[in-house]
């Protein structure tokens, strides 16, 4: 049974829509399946500012959550208060399908951008993967490919050179934005900081703006007012040596999307 305060239908297609279209990317879904996904997101929802934590290391873990809208980052922060970011969340995205089997969090986890953002109870959670196998499929290769872009991030700290790890980031997001429909002419919202961006390729906001400064230079971005346009994908792919596999979309032979120029 779902919690008492399950209500089907009480959040529109307009806030499920990304979730909806971001597992889609990943396995079939059955009307029905889409139908449950909708209805236990409109049980809880919150709305969080610009750059304000969302769940803390250390607290006890209760939901998994479901962006709707707005941009967030996973990170690590050591105690001289240095931190990593280690993964980023865009429309569409779930967050630690798995979490509340643990006892505390192991990370923190904060807005970038204003957030709203579905909670989805642990027993709401196990009646979905029981009543549609369709969407636990699919919440099961999310979670799978949140792990294969944790390998792709650790190769680019360890391999590639400043260009390469900030191109690849690029690419990676751009694909990302474009399986849930919010790439527009080879362009999207991009509002990361040189600071965020240095936060997650181990780079120094210095070097971050020296590194879109080349991108710049060789006509391969155009980056200005929080908006990321991709002059030329297929050479800023060449230049990462981005291979957009480990994201593992459906139906999406390698390079940029039907959407760019």
């Amino acid at each position: 049974m779902l919690s008492s305060s399950f209500h089907p239908g009480t959040v529109s297609p307009k806030r499920s829509d990304a979730a909806i279209l971001r597992l889609r990317s990943l396995a079939a879904l059955s009307p029905e399946g889409c139908g449950l996904l909708r209805a236990v997101l409109g049980q809880r929802m919150r709305q969080i500012p610009s750059r304000a934590d969302i769940v803390r290391e250390g607290d006890p873990p209760r939901v998994v959550r479901v962006f709707h809208e707005g941009w967030a980052c996973r990170y690590k922060q050591l105690p001289d208060g240095r931190r990593q970011i280690v993964a980023f969340f865009i429309p569409g995205d779930l967050c630690d399908s798995g979490v509340f089997l643990l006892d505390r969090m192991d990370h923190s986890i904060a807005a970038i951008t204003p957030v709203k953002l579905g909670e989805i109870l642990p027993a709401d959670f196990v009646h979905l993967a029981r009543e549609a196998p369709d969407l636990a499929e699919a919440l099961t290769i999310s979670e799978l490919v949140t792990v294969a872009i944790q390998r792709e991030w650790t190769l680019g700290l360890g391999q590639r050179s400043a260009l390469e790890r900030v191109a690849h980031l690029m690419c990676e997001l751009y694909v990302r934005m474009d399986a849930v429909g919010l790439v527009e002419g080879g362009a999207f919202s991009f509002p990361l900081t040189q600071v965020d961006i240095g936060s997650a390729t181990g780079l120094t906001p210095v070097h971050v703006n020296r590194t879109l400064q080349e991108l710049r230079r060789c006509g391969l971005i155009e980056l200005g007012r929080r908006r990321l346009k991709l002059l030329d994908p297929l050479a800023l792919m060449a230049a990462a040596m981005f291979d957009p596999g480990y994201l593992h979309l459906r139906d999406r032979p390698p390079g940029p999307s039907a959407s760019a120029p």
